[in-house]
């Protein structure tokens, strides 16, 4: 994933690669200098000319490195930014067009955490990791095609000797693998675990939760500490031998050398280059060794968003999607539809439910907690698709059509008007980005939101919270009214729109919906049946199934089950 994100940036990359080499060549070329400075600038009876012509080859190839380093570091962390950068929009877009079916199996602050903390593991690893090992490798592979040249025997030892040295370091990179991916993996539970308490705040505080919570954080902390002990227990072991093995050996061969010198077989140059590119080459690949857990430990957290890059989404458009006729009708149809949640298969959220919904028509469906009412507006709106039955709109079946044309002829007000960390201007026109100034208002003014909108301290610009948390409950409905309005969508689902609000603002919130009802389809969720008594049609659901349908007056009458329940909440209210 991540060679295929950089494979975009090809002049950056060999820009890199030169800038690497560059080093590479430079850093081996100061013990070629000091050979020559021992063997030519301090041979007897040379000159103080030709002492500094050596020495001033010595700093023309610091000035290179120096360069070069600074190119490869600008160059290479550039380019990881813009990796890291493309690969968490490819991840993000790519979680867009999954269905709630993915996010029921998979926490969404667990995700988020995948976006995050794996994100800056990828960094750490292109802009700073990679242009290290690269450098090692190149300066372990130049280093010993010199070595070769300056002495073939002592370098002949130096190659039979890898296979020794790389054999137990790989065999730990596996295992290295496999704890760093453990890591990452308990690094996104803290992240998990941190974002659900502090979502909850107001609940953990007002149940007295403090010390659970914490003590349950503890539990994660302590399973990700764990986890990163071993992955460092292991990388220390193949630390330790890497470098063990390595200069080891380049000990016992300077110690080869430092005989042939007093054979007279080499040159006191000759050696100390030798020495000097033996432990250049050996400290290119003791750091090879040491970076090669964090490059395994980047492959982890690569293979983690690449889980979800390759997600793909349950509900797709079909390759050639039936068009839905034009002008919309706003005309609903379900039927002898049966539809189990992905993660309850034994349990049938409907069963054998057929409803049409005429265009213009109002429908309110009641009943129980858990008899299927919101699975009516998800499969409306094709976030999933029935195992049994079919579900039309405008006469289209809906999986033969495309589901963003679907849900641009839907508007929804949700349950507790879910609103956006950003301006109420963006929260309004957000089902409409085009919407201009004077539409805007105009949806406001009919959501009975422009009034408290206007007394904002900056107007529609005015930030308003994470979740709109700077507006009343009530408030936030009516901005969710006027979204729907500015929506303009020929189909209406009002979700429980004005259960959780007082009188006051109840009042003004039915007020809203009146107006955004009127010529549009609509399909109303409530437990309050007072909200749905004007409805045309009502229709009572219980375990997945209609039980009832008609009116308020017919219903009452009927004794059933919406006799029942309105009976208790009709008395409940006389009541109080």
């Amino acid at each position: 994933m991540i060679a295929r994100a950089a494979a975009h940036y090809p002049g950056q990359v060999m820009l890199g690669l030169l800038a690497l080499t560059i080093t590479a060549a430079a850093t081996l070329a100061i013990p070629a200098g000091f050979r020559l400075i021992i063997d030519r600038g301090f041979a007897q009876g040379a000159d103080p000319d030709e002492i500094a012509r050596w020495f001033r080859y010595l700093f023309g190839i610091v000035i290179v490195l120096a360069l070069g380093t600074a190119a490869r570091f600008y160059v290479v962390t550039v380019l990881g930014e813009r990796v890291v950068a493309d690969i968490r929009l490819a991840v993000q877009g790519n979680l867009l067009r999954l269905s709630p079916a993915f996010f029921e199996h998979n926490s969404p602050a667990g995700i988020a955490s995948r976006l995050t903390a794996d994100t800056a593991q990828i960094e750490q690893v292109v802009g700073v990791t990679v242009s290290v090992a690269l450098r090692n490798l190149i300066m372990a592979i130049g280093g010993t095609v010199y070595l070769f040249y300056l002495a073939p025997s002592l370098a002949a030892l130096l190659v039979i000797a890898l296979p020794l040295v790389l054999a137990p370091l790989a065999w730990f990179g596996r295992r290295v693998r496999r704890a760093s991916r453990e890591s990452q993996d308990r690094i996104a539970e803290v992240g998990a675990t941190v974002a659900e308490v502090l979502g909850a705040m107001k609940i953990v505080q007002g149940f007295n939760q403090e010390a659970r919570e914490h003590a349950r954080f503890g539990v994660a902390v302590e399973r990700t500490y764990a986890a990163a002990l071993r992955r460092t227990r292991l990388r220390a072991i193949m630390t330790a031998l890497a470098i063990t093995a390595i200069f080891g050996s380049i000990t016992a061969l300077m110690w080869r050398g430092a005989l042939q010198v007093v054979e007279g077989t080499l040159s006191g140059g000759t050696i100390a280059a030798f020495v000097l590119t033996g432990v250049l080459v050996a400290g290119a690949l003791g750091a090879l060794a040491e970076v090669y857990g964090e490059l395994l430990r980047g492959a982890g957290a690569a293979g983690r968003l690449e889980e979800l890059l390759r997600e793909r989404p349950a509900i797709a458009a079909p390759a050639r999607p039936l068009a839905l006729p034009v002008p919309p009708r706003g005309a609903l149809a379900f039927q002898s539809v049966t539809f189990r949640y992905p993660t309850r298969p034994d349990t049938a959220a409907l069963i054998g439910f057929d409803l049409t919904v005429e265009p213009g028509e109002t429908v309110a469906l009641v009943g129980p907690s858990g008899a299927g009412k919101s699975t009516v507006f998800l499969l409306a709106e094709r976030f999933y698709d029935p195992q049994a039955g079919t579900v039309r709109l405008d006469g289209v079946p809906l999986v033969q059509a495309d589901p963003a044309e679907i849900r641009r002829r839907m508007a929804l007000v949700p349950q507790d008007g879910t609103l956006f960390a950003a301006s109420a201007r963006d929260n309004l026109r957000y089902g409409a980005w085009d919407a201009d100034e004077a539409a805007i208002w105009e949806a406001a003014r009919a959501a009975n939101a422009e009034e408290f909108l206007r007394a904002l301290p900056d107007g529609l610009d005015t930030f308003i919270g994470e979740g709109g948390a700077r507006l009343s409950g009530g408030q936030r409905q009516r901005v969710a009214i006027a979204r729907a309005i500015l929506r303009d969508a020929p189909i209406l689902l009002l979700d429980e729109a004005t259960s959780a609000l007082d009188a006051q603002s109840e009042r003004l919130v039915q007020e809203a919906l009146q107006r955004l009802m009127r010529g549009r389809t609509t399909l109303v969720i409530a437990h309050r049946l007072a909200t749905v008594r004007a409805a045309d049609r009502i229709v009572v659901m219980e375990h997945g199934r209609i039980v009832e349908q008609g009116s308020h007056a017919q219903l009452s009458a009927a004794g059933g089950l919406y006799a029942h329940l309105a009976a208790l909440q009709f008395s409940d209210a006389a009541a109080a």
